[in-house]
């Protein structure tokens, strides 16, 4: 880590919460790159931390960012690839260049100017590598939840369309009123499912997709499916991940309920969706009293290293956690003839997020 002794510059040393701080504020500020918007404040936070002269950030391109004079942060970058360091001489300090490297490609390069230590420079330049390597990894992150959100919007059931139209075109004549209210829901699914624009949306929005789309498949079935719907008025607002609870409720009619009662129209299953506050998160569960499956499983379903009855649950869990970290995944509890119970966790407050 750096330190916060004073160096040879004489300048005051730094408390170790406030080093701590402001070397956060060093990664904050490189998440767009060496040489992005924010990439200034990078350097001036690096700076103070280094207690230096001048500290410049330097791309590959050539492009810098500095703060501070400095005499030969041409030459330099002009050698990046290799540490280069001069001793002061003619009334000019000390300056070091440092490669910065990500997977282990030439990056760029951090230049430190005045009486400093090694050593710090090298925990600093370690630092402006860990924080390019992590951008690049939360980039990965939302590319891949991205990937994830498409390929559950790709995923409308064919046997699901066929069934709903189906029973939408019997209903015709004998009950247009029906028919119609139905090929309503019907295009709200669709459009709801496909849209391209958004990857938030609120718990009212998705309570709503959820609704739709249950009433489309209470249609299918008939009383074979019961719904029971909870939220709680004061969550209806709370932004979350679109296609979050959709999917879930997809999986329960799919792999609880039909294969349970479906063949049997004396046998109704049920299909319960609640959502409200607790410990500053929104819980919503979706549970079922079908089927259900071997805990074994359904592990393997979330890890991934399965395709049975699991892309919905299995993508909703990586994307969550790509979101909020691993203790905002799914909880899955189920057993063989017992139903399937899922918890999703979300904070209510989510800076930044704005749903469409």
């Amino acid at each position: 880590m750096i330190t916060s002794e004073s160096g040879g510059s004489g300048r005051e040393r730094l408390a170790p919460m406030e080093a701590v701080r402001i070397a956060r504020k060093v990664t904050d500020n490189l998440r767009d790159g060496l040489t992005g918007p924010r990439a200034q404040s990078a350097v001036r936070a690096l700076r103070r931390l280094l207690r230096a002269d001048a500290v410049a950030l330097a791309d590959l391109s050539g492009r810098m960012e500095q703060a501070g004079r400095m005499s030969g942060a041409d030459e330099a970058v002009g050698a990046v690839g290799e540490v280069l360091r001069t001793e002061g001489r003619r009334g000019r300090p000390p300056l070091v260049a440092l490669p910065l490297r990500r997977e282990e490609e030439l990056a760029g390069v951090l230049v430190v100017c005045g009486e400093v230590r090694m050593s710090e420079v090298r925990h600093a330049a370690e630092w402006v590598e860990d924080s390019l390597e992590r951008v690049r990894l939360e980039s990965s992150a939302e590319q891949a939840a991205r990937s994830e959100l498409r390929a559950l919007r790709a995923e409308i059931s064919p046997h699901f369309v066929y069934n709903a139209l189906t029973v939408i075109g019997s209903l015709v004549r004998s009950d247009p009123d029906r028919s119609h209210e139905l090929m309503l829901d019907f295009a709200e699914f669709i459009r709801y499912g496909l849209a391209r624009d958004r990857e938030y949306t609120t718990v009212s929005d998705e309570f709503h997709a959820v609704e739709t789309y249950l009433a489309l498949q209470r249609a299918v079935l008939g009383q074979r499916l019961r719904v029971r719907i909870r939220v709680a008025p004061d969550v209806l607002a709370v932004p979350l991940p679109y296609l979050v609870l959709q999917p879930l409720v997809e999986n329960a009619v799919r792999h609880g309920v039909e294969p349970a009662f479906g063949a049997d129209p004396r046998r109704t299953g049920l299909v319960q969706v609640s959502g409200e506050a607790a410990e500053g998160d929104l819980v919503a569960v979706v549970e079922d009293d079908g089927a259900g499956m071997d805990p074994a499983l359904a592990e393997r379903i979330l890890s991934g290293d399965t395709t049975d009855n699991g892309l919905g649950l299995s993508n909703v869990d990586r994307r969550l956690r790509a979101a909020y970290g691993s203790w905002y995944g799914l909880v899955l509890e189920t057993a063989e003839g017992a139903g399937t119970r899922v918890t999703v966790r979300i904070p209510l407050s989510q800076p930044g997020v704005v749903p469409r």
